[in-house]
């Protein structure tokens, strides 16, 4: 790589870094995400109850010994809530990791293809894009049975096909840039021009992009728990405590309106960075424009 084009990265990089610092939105998004986050890695360690005891009467209300409460069967609600977070974000971000590490490479190849490689992956990406997500997740667990790693695996499959997509047009934008031109003139592996002249910058576009895959991941894995076809009880889940819970909404409405605010909490919060991330692309990208 050049060093023009490697000072252009960095500053791309680091004027994308400004935008998270100076955003306000950017700010609250990473602090709204980090305390959600740190909840459920650490919230396990101050739970008072193990996630499946029967503690007391089930939908007992709040009091100083259920600060918020009992479930359906009597379990204590703050400690699932503090077990329930782990399933839903790691479920979700090893999807959406999964995703990026297949779809990248499809995408990848694709764009810099000039044979029927390019429209063969596109039209197999298609074909998969044509599936609604929740129909295809739904398809996958009936047929394969309730699991996490076909939750997992379902998730990323319906990523890929966007990653690729987004990809692939990154690619082709990269691939017309005067130093990738040079690493194919000096005679360059196809794989040294991918992997060190035009992934470092795409990365960019994909890191926005992952904010939002990240929230669609979210979403997806608490659908498919919400509806019984993921994790299974006694599991503590946060989607799997609202579906278990919603009949004593009007009883004891904190077993389902707390996790319904610590997973709303977090896919607002992902989509707010990811905005942020966003809007400094767009703003180097047109000083680019005007710097030319």
């Amino acid at each position: 790589m050049t060093a023009v084009a490697h000072r252009a990265r960095r500053g791309a990089w680091l004027r994308s870094r400004r935008q998270l610092t100076r955003s306000w939105s950017a700010r609250i998004g990473l602090g709204l995400g980090t305390a959600v986050v740190l909840l459920a890695i650490v919230g396990p360690m101050f739970a008072p109850h193990a996630p499946a005891a029967l503690v007391g009467p089930p939908f007992h209300g709040p009091s100083a010994q259920y600060p918020l409460g009992t479930d359906f069967l009597g379990r204590d609600v703050l400690s699932r809530v503090l077990w329930g977070g782990r399933s839903v974000i790691g479920l979700a971000l090893a999807a959406t990791f999964l995703g990026y590490l297949v779809g990248i490479p499809i995408g990848l190849v694709a764009g810099a293809s000039r044979s029927l490689v390019d429209p063969g992956l596109m039209r197999t990406m298609d074909i998969l894009l044509a599936f609604p997500p929740i129909i295809l997740l739904l398809v996958l667990a009936t047929g394969a049975g309730p699991s996490a790693w076909i939750l997992v695996l379902g998730v990323a499959l319906t990523h890929i096909p966007g990653i690729s997509r987004i990809v692939r047009a990154a690619t082709l934008e990269a691939s017309v840039r005067g130093y990738v031109e040079a690493a194919v003139a000096r005679g360059e592996r196809r794989s040294f021009v991918l992997g060190r002249e035009i992934l470092p910058n795409i990365a960019l576009p994909v890191l926005a992009d992952a904010g939002v895959r990240l929230t669609g991941s979210i979403l997806l894995v608490a659908s498919v728990n919400f509806l019984g076809l993921g994790l299974q009880p006694p599991a503590a889940d946060w989607a799997l405590m609202i579906s278990e819970n919603r009949g004593g909404l009007t009883i004891q409405p904190w077993a389902s309106v707390v996790p319904i605010i610590l997973i709303a909490t977090l896919t607002i919060s992902a989509n707010l960075v990811a905005d942020a991330v966003a809007r400094g692309l767009g703003r180097s990208a047109e000083r680019a424009r005007m710097a030319r």
